[in-house]
């Protein structure tokens, strides 16, 4: 195990700043002590208010910076790195979503590919300490050999948005072997939590039934061959992201590689959605039950994802362990809190949702 604790003294960028992950991160960053500059386009791929919710929490913090950009402006990523010489860069800025790439594939490219190769460009003429960058448990495919271990073969991904994931970490690896940048991805299994995305589909099946509406599950119907989803809680992937941040990878001949950060216990999707019924009647005091509509597995849609931890552990001494009980409970209980949830009556609930999962 070799985990050293958050150093103050460093400068932390920190990339999609106003999303999930991000915002987490920065926060935790920020509350021990560190410099953060966070960057973020905040476009409106989900519900905008929601991104600049999570940015005010972060404004007080005196230590904390804000630019407004895209990554894929490589102009901005330049005078950023030469501004700020940050030691620890954390690239989140992507564009999200397995069924979106196959609606929207340009964006992806823009993001996910030009934006990252920007991020590399820099940390090669401004060179840092450590690049950390969001890769995705999508780029295992259907792969049928449970649980996912970072050695797997992983040639073979199912949607667009899985292949600029891998595409990302054979493009880092390549920058490290030429470059010597220490760079280490991270394979994220389904992240949940508070202050959430809204396309996911935990946040989507509450926006549905509180706006009146049926919740789709993309399962067939087929209770005995469910989906299984490694739902990571939020808390979980950030205590993993700091834990790394300490720990680069000087010691190998390419400083590259990648780490899932999964909850090691899939759940099926079914089990989920009841024991988030079941979270949100707790937060209300009523009985939530959702009406639900079986329709066939999508596009790009895998049947499960299951990951091991096990190097995660052996680097730092940590694996995620939050029940699924303990982490939809404190999303329902800030669901119903930010959003006005009344214990008799729904609120008023307008915007779509695509149920992603």
């Amino acid at each position: 195990m070799n985990y050293k604790p958050l150093d103050p003294s460093k400068i932390y960028l920190v990339t999609g700043v106003a999303g999930f992950i991000g915002y987490f991160l920065s926060k935790r960053l920020l509350e021990e002590g560190c410099q953060v500059i966070g960057v973020d386009n905040l476009n409106d791929y989900y519900d905008v208010e929601l991104k600049h919710t999570r940015l005010e929490e972060l404004y007080p913090f005196e230590k904390f910076s804000f630019i407004k950009g895209n990554i894929a402006d490589k102009e901005m990523i330049t005078q950023t790195f030469e501004e700020y010489k940050p030691d620890i860069v954390v690239n989140l800025a992507a564009q999200a979503g397995v069924r979106y790439s196959i609606e929207n594939p340009d964006v992806y490219i823009q993001s996910n590919m030009i934006g990252f190769f920007n991020i590399l460009e820099a940390c090669r003429h401004y060179p840092v300490e450590h690049l950390i960058y969001a890769s995705s448990s999508s780029v295992y495919g259907a792969n049928k050999k449970v649980p996912f271990e970072e050695t797997d073969f992983v040639d073979n991904p199912v949607s667009l948005y899985a292949s600029t994931k891998k595409s990302n970490e054979l493009i880092a690896h390549t920058y490290s072997h030429l470059y010597n940048i220490p760079t280490t991805g991270l394979r994220f299994f389904t992240v949940y939590g508070p202050m959430g995305r809204p396309d996911m589909a935990y946040f989507g099946f509450a926006n549905k039934h509180f706006g009146g509406e049926p919740i789709k599950i993309f399962n067939n119907g087929d209770f005995d061959n469910d989906l299984y989803r490694d739902f990571t809680f939020i808390d979980d992937i950030i205590e993993g992201i700091v834990r790394l941040m300490g720990h680069p990878p000087i010691d190998s001949a390419v400083p590259h590689t990648v780490f899932n950060i999964g909850n090691n216990n899939p759940e099926k999707l079914m089990v989920f959605i009841e024991t988030l019924e079941r979270a949100l009647s707790n937060a209300t005091g009523e009985n939530e039950i959702f009406e639900k509509v079986f329709e066939p597995m999508q596009p790009g849609d895998v049947p499960a994802t299951y990951s091991s931890t096990d190097a995660l552990n052996q680097a730092v001494g940590f694996k995620p362990q939050t029940p699924i009980e303990e982490g939809l409970q404190k999303f329902a209980d800030w669901y119903v809190r930010y959003y006005g949830v009344k214990q008799k009556g729904k609120r008023e609930w307008t915007e779509s949702d695509s149920g992603q999962v």
